[in-house]
């Protein structure tokens, strides 16, 4: 534990790794995802290189980085600790819905594989279709499939569930801030498809502080949607 923690436990080395778990990307691009210094961002990159977890490649013009197969050896590791954090680090969090901004949408949904509830995934195969408006809008594909989450940028091929709704409101929604159903009601966000909701899948900041592996009381009532 200690030898390994030697080589990958500084303060930016996952952070990094989980970033082109997503694919290759430009040194702004990173910079700005993940507001590393950069100074400190290419001392990282070229101990990355070095270590053999990072190799560079060019796309026309461009210099991006991206993972090499030591460096996605890596992505159980990224998980397991995402994992953590969301089912036993997120008590500690002070989220108020109101201080989302552009970068949220992305963050939130980037972020569900490490949010899936794998008890209730397992054995289930269900596409949702994310379209959203104002700041941060777009359009997502979160596919589930026993056990496993993707996420992908776009429309879905076939979507088994669509929800539609401004990016502020469904950063509250997803995230276990605000009552889907109630967001429902005011016209705020249409569901559209199957019965299944996203919250069933999901761990979410708004239910932390209920028991590991509960669900929080709001979610029976988005479940019926």
């Amino acid at each position: 534990m200690a030898r390994s923690l030697d080589k990958i436990g500084d303060r930016w080395t996952l952070v990094l790794v989980h970033q082109l778990l997503g694919g290759p990307k430009g040194f702004q691009e990173l910079r700005v995802r993940t507001g590393i210094a950069p100074r400190v961002l290419s001392a990282r990159l070229r101990q990355l290189a070095a270590d053999g977890f990072v190799e560079g490649l060019r796309q026309g013009s461009r210099s991006l980085y991206a993972l090499s197969e030591r460096g996605r050896s890596l992505e159980p590791v990224v998980g397991a600790l995402g994992r953590w954090w969301i089912v036993h680090g997120m008590g500690h969090l002070d989220v108020e819905p109101s201080r989302f901004n552009e970068t949220s949408p992305q963050s939130i949904l980037e972020s569900l594989p490490f949010m899936l509830r794998e008890d209730r995934a397992r054995g289930v195969r269900v596409t949702f279709e994310i379209r959203l408006t104002g700041e941060g809008g777009g359009a997502w594909s979160v596919h589930i499939e026993d056990g496993a989450c993707r996420v992908r940028r776009g429309f879905a091929e076939r979507a088994d569930v669509r929800y539609t709704a401004e990016a502020r409101d469904w950063c509250g929604m997803a995230l276990g801030l605000l009552d889907a159903r109630e967001l429902a009601r005011r016209g705020l966000l249409v569901k559209d498809g199957g019965r299944e909701a996203m919250d069933h899948y999901f761990h979410q900041i708004g239910g932390s502080a209920t028991s590991e592996g509960e669900a929080p009381a709001t979610a029976t009532e988005r479940r019926r949607m």
